[in-house]
């Protein structure tokens, strides 16, 4: 059976929709080179002036990130009814806050860590590129392992 023809393809969204989405939900998950691995870790976010700002604190491994790292920030959510899913990546640079003014900024921002303890490292990543998705969630029927063609 083809079911080919019913496919719908998923919306590429522009920037504008992308911080749309990252401005709906606070959690997001971060990816960064740590020595010889690939770490990625969920983290609580803020978007704010065109930036995402994450806190953590001394002893993290997201403190290691460095001034300038490249780093990967991926956002997934869903419409209320669970039938719509978007996704948006964000790839930029990671810098360090130091100055008072951004801990005011992600303040405003609603930015709050989740997990108890001292908090004191603003990190905030400058977007180089950022793209999203949106699409209709398939029902199971839909996508239930078929047999590859002429077998069977």
């Amino acid at each position: 059976m083809d079911t080919g023809a019913l496919e719908v393809e998923a919306e590429i969204l522009g920037v504008h929709d992308c911080w749309k989405h990252l401005q709906s939900t606070p959690v997001c998950r971060i990816a960064f080179t740590h020595g010889t691995d690939v770490e990625i870790f969920p983290v609580n976010f803020a978007a704010s002036n065109g930036t995402v700002l994450i806190r953590t604190g001394a002893g993290k491994t997201l403190d290691t990130v460095a001034n300038a790292q490249q780093v990967s920030l991926e956002a997934d959510g869903l419409n209320q009814y669970g039938t719509i899913a978007w996704s948006v990546v964000v790839k930029g640079r990671a810098v360090t806050v130091e100055d008072p003014e951004g801990y005011r900024e992600a303040e405003s921002a609603g930015l709050s860590p989740w997990q108890a303890g001292t908090k004191n490292r603003l990190v905030r990543v400058t977007p180089g590129e950022i793209s999203g998705r949106r699409f209709v969630i398939a029902p199971p029927t839909r996508w239930a392992s078929q047999e590859p063609a002429g077998q069977g």
